[in-house]
């Protein structure tokens, strides 16, 4: 069954288009992550999807409803602010149903919600504290129970974790999977952090400039992205992204080089002699046996030896910066020469638009 539908959405100001043409169905129960750059137009879509924006073009359906133009109050969703937004002159308690009293709901039936979001959250002796009593994790549960109480057809996140620590965020994170997992609920969450787009959701919806980038599973856009763009924004450290050129065919496969000289044959299809394209290498598939396949000679800028894995910051002669990622610790010099090696069956390619090429074997 299908929770949500946008079809042709669109947002414009003052007559510049900031939305162009979302198309995207979430399945109920699904967690959707919309993620993309500061600016890519992801806060604007989710709140479209709320009712707080107007909508230029397009339509918005939430189950068999069309509720392109009906107000906030009538969709059946609830949504968590990058701010917590409590009230600070109410206890925890008056917090979580202060909006079902504002909808003359029965006062048992609140007391019932109110159990119920607290026990989920593990609010119940924190029910008569006020906001200030709190910690940041606290409150932003409580602004997640402030949904949950409304029992909506979906629930919508704006960036909910960015005001928090980086130990407090990872908490939260697993405790909205858990959430997520205990509910059943369809959620439909906005970040700008791979890492939370990567583990909390069920698809990713990559947004660039106002337009779905890629949608798929965290691994399909990792392993397989469809441009340029999905690719160097999806994966940390950064991929490398190098211009090469199609020297010539092979059968089933293609002879490129890259600047500095460095030649290597891979399968792909749909490139001729003389193309230019651009290959993708994420730093991590770059290793130390010799017997990978492709030598990669660089010079040594910058290391981050962390213990568990060793970022190394380099530059490959004549196609500029360069990153790989070790597992383990690794003494590398710096400044100094190191030759690093791939083999060519992880390298990514992608034409002059900056499409991918598939490859006819793997």
């Amino acid at each position: 069954m299908t929770a949500l539908a946008l079809a042709g959405l669109g947002k414009s100001y003052d007559g510049v288009e900031t939305i162009r043409g979302i198309d995207l169905e979430v399945a109920a129960g699904e967690f959707v992550v919309l993620v993309g750059s500061s600016g890519c137009g992801k806060s604007t879509v989710l709140r479209m999807i709320a009712g707080l924006e107007d909508v230029s073009a397009g339509t918005i359906r939430i189950g068999d409803r069309d509720v392109t133009y009906a107000p906030a109050a009538a969709r059946g969703v609830a949504m968590v602010f990058q701010s917590y937004a409590l009230y600070p002159h109410m206890t925890v308690r008056e917090n979580l149903s202060f909006g079902l009293r504002n909808m003359r709901m029965p006062r048992a039936q609140i007391t019932a919600q109110v159990a119920h979001a607290a026990d989920i959250l593990e609010l119940g002796e924190l029910l008569d504290r006020l906001p200030n009593q709190l910690s940041g994790g606290q409150r932003q549960r409580v602004a997640i129970g402030r949904a949950i109480v409304r029992d909506p057809t979906i629930f919508l996140f704006d960036e909910p974790l960015s005001n928090l620590d980086t130990d407090l965020r990872v908490r939260m994170r697993h405790e909205l999977a858990r959430l997520h997992k205990r509910l059943g609920s369809t959620m439909i969450y906005v970040t700008h952090d791979q890492v939370e787009a990567m583990t909390l959701a069920d698809r990713l919806v990559v947004l660039d400039r106002g337009r779905i980038s890629q949608v798929g599973t965290p691994l399909d856009i990792y392993e397989r992205p469809d441009n340029v763009f999905t690719a160097g924004f999806i994966g940390s450290p950064r991929i490398n992204l190098l211009d090469a050129l199609v020297i010539e065919r092979r059968g089933d496969e293609a002879l490129l080089e890259i600047a500095g000289g460095i030649r290597f044959a891979m399968p792909c299809g749909g490139v001729r002699a003389g193309d230019r394209v651009t290959i993708g290498l994420r730093p991590e598939h770059l290793g130390t046996d010799p017997d990978a396949g492709i030598a990669f000679p660089l010079t040594v800028e910058a290391v981050e030896a962390l213990g568990h894995s060793t970022f190394i910051y380099a530059h490959l002669d004549q196609a500029g910066e360069f990153r790989a990622k070790l597992d383990g610790h690794h003494a590398v010099p710096v400044p100094g020469m190191l030759t690093l090696y791939a083999d060519p069956g992880r390298i990514l390619l992608f034409d002059a638009a900056g499409q991918a090429i598939p490859p006819t074997t793997r």
